[in-house]
């Protein structure tokens, strides 16, 4: 066991054997002559104290040496020995949310007896976590994102320094050939875009950095946008002096955390570079002012950046929270094949809390009514380049309703595949103030669910399995009404 872990147990014990004694700090401190605040650090698993400080608390504490440098711990703190041999806690991106491991330890080790079982719970999850490390950290970063409301000003402003170091046009997104050129002259870098073609087996990936001779692989088959962000991305890498990195786009796994931040710390730089904070504004501003819905001018604020539709809706999830003050919002990407009746959340981000729609593990249909649904069944029959849609999503269930764009595009890198991204915002009252076309007839409403299971809508004619997780509740709400009616009966 590492030695940082030898003092927590030992704090860990100490504390516990003080506690049983009903002693407080300053009166073991006067039983042992130690001071309080040394007493205090070894507690918290600061120091480890000597040989003969510990035979000196073994005698005034009555109790036996051998026990209190055992790492063998009691029923109490059987779950805590367990926590920290699993090493699970090292895993964990504690310092990104501001906890420290000697505090949750801490918490961890005052719990009730009663919650004894919950802790072996986590501990036999931990065991295990390896089997899903890859979704703990995006969940962990996501929440990170969430925390932030996806704004990281320090990542906007280094994308604003690096234009003006390198004299990049400000007023319009850079080209990959630009980015390039910096990529080579500055960093050193090869660009290679024939390697990759000879493996079949990487026709999933848009680059490979080969960090000894600096050479980027890059996939033949990608777009311009494509091409700049990947480019975007390598110079983020480098401007910000990031060494923990990844070297595949798209990922294929990762080692530890972080990699996982460092990669979304780059990406959101390239987002920053190649659609400019200022430029998005003023487009923005325009759209949004406008009395009615224009598709056409949605369609033209894409074509103007250099940016794939989900770079794009990625980045305004980073510009409405903080510059618009439009707080409540999702972003959403869904994966479908032609032919299937299959549609995948692959990726997912909720500001301020849990939106509908969300992700479902459980292998319930998504609701068809979802605009994000209808672009990529009509994208599939038609095969267009890219399909844009807009509808207002109502939930029933709990009175909410969403503004909701939703863009669909060929999956460049499978056969016969689409995605689609999807941009929510929360219709309250700030959204009304900032979006004049809101009232605008042309948006339909559509009444919607999350999945056909739990959907309470009647007659909807793309239902696609029956509500049975909602009739089972129904069913046990009315079991528990008879139950209490029993209960007055017969007292």
């Amino acid at each position: 066991m590492e030695e940082e872990y030898i003092k927590l147990i030992f704090g860990l014990k100490l504390k516990q054997i003080r506690t049983k004694r009903k002693l407080s700090l300053f009166g073991l401190s006067k039983l042992s002559g130690l001071s309080k605040s040394y007493l205090n650090e070894i507690e918290k698993g600061k120091k480890y104290p000597k040989t003969d400080k510990i035979a000196l608390l073994a005698e005034k504490l009555e109790v036996p040496y051998d026990n209190m440098v055992s790492l063998k711990l009691d029923k109490n703190l059987a779950p805590v020995g367990e926590l920290l041999k699993s090493k699970v806690l090292k895993e964990l991106p504690l310092e990104l949310f501001g906890i420290k491991e000697s505090d949750l330890i801490d918490i961890v080790a005052n719990a009730p007896t009663k919650v004894n079982a919950f802790i072996s719970t986590i501990i036999e999850i931990a065991k295990h976590y390896n089997f899903g490390k890859e979704s703990f950290y995006l969940a962990s970063l996501r929440s990170f994102q969430e925390a932030s409301n996806n704004f990281f000003p320090e990542l906007e402003e280094a994308a604003e320094n690096f234009t003006k170091a390198y004299q990049v046009n400000s007023k319009k997104s850079p080209t990959s050939t630009e980015l390039e050129e910096i990529l080579v002259e500055e960093y050193g870098y090869s660009i290679n875009n024939d390697e990759l073609t000879r493996y079949k087996e990487l026709d999933n990936l848009r680059s490979i950095f080969i960090p000894k001779t600096k050479t980027l692989l890059v996939a033949d088959h990608i777009d311009e946008a494509q091409r700049a962000f990947i480019y975007a991305k390598e110079i983020g890498y480098n401007y910000l002096n990031i060494e923990e990195r990844l070297y595949t786009f798209t990922w294929i796994k990762f080692n530890n955390f972080d990699q996982v931040l460092n990669n979304f710390y780059a990406s959101y730089f390239a987002g920053a570079l190649v659609i400019p904070r200022h430029l998005i504004k003023l487009n923005l501003e325009t759209f949004l002012a406008k009395p009615k819905f224009d598709k056409s001018f949605l369609t033209e604020i894409k074509n103007s950046f250099n940016a794939s539709p989900e770079s794009l809706y990625q980045r305004l999830t980073n510009i409405l929270p903080n510059d618009y003050q439009l707080e409540n919002l999702f972003f959403l990407r869904l994966g479908h094949k032609e032919g299937s009746n299959r549609f995948h959340i692959t990726k997912e981000l909720h500001l301020t809390h849990h939106h509908s729609p969300h992700g479902n593990e459980s292998n319930e249909k998504y609701c068809r009514r979802w605009v994000s649904i209808r672009v990529l069944q009509e994208i599939a029959k038609t095969s267009a380049e890219h399909l844009m849609d807009v509808q207002i999503s109502h939930y029933p269930n709990d009175g909410l309703s969403y503004l909701i764009f939703s863009s669909a595009t060929a999956d460049p890198f499978k056969k016969d595949e689409y995605r689609s991204v999807s941009l929510g915002l929360l219709i309250n009252t700030e959204l009304k103030k900032k979006v004049k076309f809101l009232d605008d007839p042309k948006i339909k409403t559509y009444n919607v669910g999350v999945t056909c299971e739990r959907c309470s809508i009647k007659d909807c004619d793309v239902r696609q399995s029956p509500p049975v997780v909602l009739q089972k509740k129904q069913q046990n709400l009315k079991t528990e009404s008879v139950v209490e009616e029993l209960q007055l009966k017969f007292s």
